[in-house]
This record gives structure tokens, sequence and C-alpha cells, in this order.
């Protein structure tokens, strides 16, 4: 398994060299040169496995055992998802008239993006102890990826973690699972602007190969593939539990699975169009609030950001560049490179694309769209409690609302993803008229004490703030020189 940057300047890399790497060197996403086919009787096979078993069954179709061992692998898997507080790891709610709720949330913090990342910080803790080195890792947040970062490589020797969060427009429980962590290798940054501002100067640091080089810089976000490659196992799961595929017959055509998926920087629909490309059959759709671009891309071919990102009641999906859609893009046109990187790079300058027809065809084929204003978000949230006593997060509640608002297709079986836990989202619920009890994690929170620095809003943000992240980054790794 060899892996390639969708702008075709990069090709024959290993895993090992892509889970340290972030974008590109030529400023693509990797994904492999190939993908694996999951046949019918595969799927079948893995009717029955704990999730955990089920995620190592598909990390090593993407990971060659000479890189890491199969034995090695399950354990990295194992210690990985073993904090989480229900003991199946992931788990589906199933509601009044075909509801199905999969649960991604019930890791440290509370969201999906836990599963994966956890995942990936032991791959990379493994690499760095056999290679007796460190890394710096650096990310950019719009409130969820952050914390779990933070929470799943705090206190790791081979890790230093720089994290960067748009002040004022996460909640208080995401933004304490940040700020409230001490270890020594932990660096928070509060920016006052939205987390595709943050995006800008990440994107320019990570394009300073000198930097990359000498302080082991990389990223920890959806563009990282080993958080994609994990984030496949979240739509097997899914369609091996709700599609009914134990009921066909052996030689019987696989049932298809439509999944809902709440949708920001793209990685979850990234996934799961992978995995379609890979053989399950499963109808995708992508789910927005008033920060609409993948809804707008899909329905009129228009790949253009708004003017500035609407603040929400789902702030995790406070997204204008939703720069996973770059993967769908090369897998829906055939692996054109080319025709990827002038599309993309057109994007990032102007922050405007418009799909050719051909190509607009093509991507309205393979995924459907919504998009859910604030109230939309509410009333879903009251209604699923109404209904079924179910206390949907606000992010829930954009895809949920499909459940409502979409007519079902007879002898179709939905799944909703749920990715984040209502605990994290308080003022929403209350907002909706609802309670939820806080888990004893949560309050515990605000006895902690807190550190982190700021990033003020000036004239000359961009390159302030690239400045003081490169200054803080070269700091840390020159440190860590002097200690080794």
């Amino acid at each position: 398994m060899q892996y390639c940057s969708t702008r075709g300047r990069v090709r024959g890399w290993d895993f090992r060299d892509v889970l340290f790497s972030g974008f590109a060197p030529d400023g693509g996403m990797f994904m492999p040169e190939s993908l694996p086919v999951l046949s019918p009787d595969t799927l079948r096979s893995w009717r029955g496995l704990p999730y955990t078993k089920l995620v190592v069954e598909v990390a090593s179709m993407f990971i060659p055992s000479q890189l890491i061992p199969r034995q090695d692998l399950e354990a990295l898997v194992s210690a990985a998802l073993s904090g989480f507080s229900v003991p199946e790891v992931v788990r589906v709610a199933r509601l009044k008239d075909g509801l199905s709720v999969l649960e991604l949330f019930h890791g440290e913090t509370l969201a999906f993006k836990d599963l994966a990342m956890t995942c990936t910080v032991r791959f990379l803790d493994y690499f760095l102890q056999k290679e007796k080195r460190r890394a710096t890792v650096l990310v950019g947040t719009s409130g969820d990826t952050g914390g779990s970062a933070i929470q799943s490589a705090k206190g790791l020797s081979g890790l230093d973690v720089v994290v960067v969060y748009p002040r004022g427009r996460i909640t208080p429980v995401q933004e304490k699972h940040m700020i409230t962590c001490l270890q020594d290798n932990v660096y928070v940054f509060a920016a006052d602007g939205s987390s595709d501002d943050i995006d800008q100067p990440l994107r320019r640091l990570f394009a300073d190969q000198d930097l990359v080089q000498s302080a082991g810089l990389m990223s920890l976000n959806s563009v990282n593939w080993s958080r994609i490659m994990i984030q496949l196992a979240h739509f097997i799961h899914a369609y091996l539990q709700l599609s009914g595929v134990e009921q066909g017959k052996a030689n019987a055509p696989l049932p298809e699975l439509e999944v809902v998926v709440p949708t920001g920087g793209a990685g979850n629909i990234a996934a799961g169009y992978i995995v379609k490309q890979m053989g399950l059959p499963l109808k995708l759709v992508a789910m927005v609030n008033a920060n609409d671009i993948v809804h707008r891309t899909v329905t009129t071919g228009d790949f253009s950001m708004a003017a500035d990102v609407t603040q929400t009641l789902a702030p995790a999906i406070d997204i204008q560049d939703p720069y996973n859609m770059e993967r769908v893009f090369w897998l829906l046109l055939g692996k054109d490179s080319t025709a990827v990187k002038n599309m993309m790079e057109e994007f990032q300058n102007s922050h405007k694309h418009s799909l050719p027809e051909n190509h607009h065809k093509l991507l309205s084929h393979v995924l459907s769209t919504g998009t859910v204003n604030d109230e939309g978000i509410l009333d879903t949230m009251k209604r699923c409690w109404e209904e079924n006593q179910y206390v949907l997060c606000p992010h829930t509640a954009v895809a949920v609302w499909h459940h409502y608002n979409c007519p079902h297709s007879p002898g179709l079986n939905r799944c909703y993803i749920a990715t984040a836990s209502p605990a994290k989202f308080q003022a929403a619920v209350q907002r909706a008229g609802l309670t939820f009890d806080l888990p004893e994690a949560v309050q515990a929170l605000d006895k902690l004490g807190t550190r982190y620095e700021n990033l003020e809003r000036s004239p000359n943000w961009c390159k302030d703030w690239e400045d003081k992240l490169r200054e803080k980054i070269q700091c840390v790794s020159s440190a860590r020189r002097k200690t080794e």
C-alpha cells in the first residue's frame, strides 16, 4: 500500500511517511494510490466483530505488516480505544419510526474525533519510540479536534502539541478540554477569528519545508490520512449494524444503507465516499448548517466561500473551507490530479470555483445534501426529545432534521451520525427547553486551572499569527534538542 498526493507531484510514500506529514509537499492531500475492495464475503465475515476488532481489520488494509506487525496493531488499537465510557466503544440508539443514531461520542472529550485521534496518536508514538525521536503536532480546531488531540497526546514523551482555537466561537466545555491541560508538552492559543482564519497561517507554516523538517512538524487535523482511515470503520460498523445485511441470502446483492452526516470540514463524508468506492453500498447525505458551501456545491456547482463564517448553534461545523472535499473530488474525477490541482488552487486563491457541468453531475449523483438553520436545529432537538426522551447535540440535530423533513424511501434503512454529546453544548440544549445531566468528568473541568496564549486581531493578523506560532514551534523544538 503506497500513497500519493491528490495534486499529483508526490507518489510512492508509505503509511509512516504519510502519518507524519499532514498536507503533501505539493499542497495536496494524501490518498492511497489504489483502494482495496470490500467484497460481500469480507463484509459478511465481519458481522458480529467488536468495534475495536473491526478497526484493526480496516487499518490492516492500509498499514502493511512490515511497518506495524498485526500483533502490534491489535495492541495499539486496543489500548487507544480502552478508555471509552461504554464497553462497545460506539453504540447505536434505535429510536421511533426507524430513527437510528450511531453514537460516536463516548471518548474522553465526548466527540467522534476521539475514535480516530486516539488511534492516530498511538501510531505516532509507536514510530517515535522505535526511532527515538520527537515530533511537533500543529492543530487548528473548530472546537473538537483540539481537545481530542490534547487529551490523546498529553504527557507523551515523543510529542509536543500546539493547538489554535477560535476564541468565543466554541462552547465552554470545548474550551476547557483544551485550556485546562497543563502538561509540559501542550501549548494552546486562542485566536481572535474563525477556524477558517486559523487555517491560513497554518497552511503557510506547513508549506515551510525547513520548519517542517527541523521541528518534525505534522498535523492531527483530518488532513492527516490516518484520521480518515480510522473513520472508515464508522461507516462499515453502521452498515453491518443497520443495513439488514444479515437477513440477505449468501449470493444476494448487498442492501443499501443511507448514512446522514453533519458536515463541516467534510472528513466524515470523505471517509464515507472512500468506503463507497471500496464497494460498500451507501447512500450518502451531507447535512450542513448556515455555512452551506457543501450544499451549494452539490446542488448548484457553486464551490465558493461566503464572505464570512456564520456562527451557529453547531459551532464545530461552522466552516467555509471543507478541505476534505479535495479527496472526494480526486476520487470523483478518476484521480485526475491536474484537474484537482487547478480546481483547488483557484479555490484557495480566490475562494471561488464553479464546477464544470460534468463535474457537478458526477458529484450530485453520489452525494445528497441539505441545510438547516438554528431554528431547525432547535425544533429537531425538541421533537426528538418529545418522541423519544433522547437529547441530541446540535450537530447531530443538523443530521436528524433530515429524518423529520425528508421522505423515507420504503425499504431503505437509514443511519444518523451522532458526532458529539449534548453535554458539550449546554447552551443549545437550554435554548431548546431541555435539560441534560452533565457527566462528572465535565463538571470537574470547572475546578481545574487554565493556561493559554492569545492571538490578537491586527491589521496584518495572518502574518502576525504565523510569526508567533513559528516562534513557539522553534522555541519548543530548540528546548527539546537541548534535553536530548
